[in-house]
């Protein structure tokens, strides 16, 4: 009976530490794949348009930095989703509607932005956005930024506002909208790694 015992003693106790030591990989690789794969994947680099205007106006850009990707925001106040619409695609070389006039834009890529929204009270024309085309955007440093190189603004044309966007390389993107902003997303890579 004392033999019994022991051997029963023994597989209980082999159990235990096959268990524990088992429990920690496990645990370990699943903190590590959530924090290497927790990046947005899917998304692309053809053009993204959506068929609505406002006569709301631009009054700001701006821009900030995710773990994931980098972003630009054009606000337009008083405009509601339905309302918000956009052209966002990449382009060998940027020209300012109007005047056909070529932008220079740094950057391994040139993503092309147009909101449907003028950067102009329509009623005046009066600037809502205080900027020139050419011009670096207002109060955007993209020092310190993973994917964006430059920012410019082109222009504002019969009611479409227009920004140059340079990014690193010709990188995945999204836009949405939400009330009173159009959002650009760019991706760091495609692999959706951090």
């Amino acid at each position: 009976m004392g033999r019994n015992r022991i051997a029963w003693a023994s597989a209980a106790a082999l159990m235990v530490a096959t268990l524990g030591v088992a429990a920690v990989p496990a645990q370990a690789t699943a903190t590590t794949t959530a924090t290497t794969t927790a990046c947005p994947t899917g998304w692309g680099s053809q053009a993204e348009t959506r068929s609505a205007a406002t006569s709301d106006s631009v009054t700001n850009i701006r821009t900030g930095r995710h773990a994931c990707f980098d972003r630009m925001v054009v606000d337009v106040p008083g405009a509601s989703t339905r309302e918000l619409g956009y052209s966002v695609r990449y382009v060998s070389r940027l020209y300012q509607d109007g005047s056909g006039r070529h932008i220079a834009v740094g950057g391994g890529a040139v993503i092309e932005v147009r909101v449907a929204a003028p950067a102009y009270d329509p009623a005046t024309g009066k600037p809502t956005y205080p900027a020139k085309a050419g011009q670096r955007l207002t109060g955007v440093n993209l020092t310190g930024y993973r994917t964006f190189r430059d920012a410019r603004f082109v222009g504002s044309f019969e009611g479409d506002t227009q920004i140059g966007l340079g990014v690193r390389a010709r990188l995945p993107f999204r836009v949405w909208v939400a009330a009173d902003r159009v959002v650009v997303d760019v991706a760091h890579n495609w692999t959706g790694a951090r």
